[in-house]
């Protein structure tokens, strides 16, 4: 079973990235912020990459920094299977 944080990490990237790429939010604000609340960003998951990247640019009060992530190529894949059928996949070079 994967850890809780992890979960939450993912999520929350997935809701960000949707709404400040796609203008199409997955989840209402109030639910965005409680979640945002939850990321533990000392919490070390077992991915160095993304664990630096939480530990340096997340913020709860907004999504802007997801503009700064480092696998949003994955993100867009999330999006698009679990959240958007009819998405066409953007190329994030």
């Amino acid at each position: 079973m994967y850890d809780q944080e992890i979960k939450n990490r993912v999520k929350i990237s997935v809701a960000a990235f949707a709404y400040e790429y796609l203008n199409s939010p997955i989840m209402s604000d109030a639910d965005f912020d409680s979640l945002a609340q939850q990321i533990n960003i000392t919490k070390q998951t077992g991915n160095k990459t993304l664990d630096t990247f939480f530990e340096k640019y997340f913020t709860p009060d907004s999504g802007v920094w997801i503009h700064k992530h480092p696998e949003k190529n994955k993100l867009e894949y999330l999006y698009k299977e679990y959240y958007h059928k009819q998405y066409n996949i953007i190329t994030w070079q």
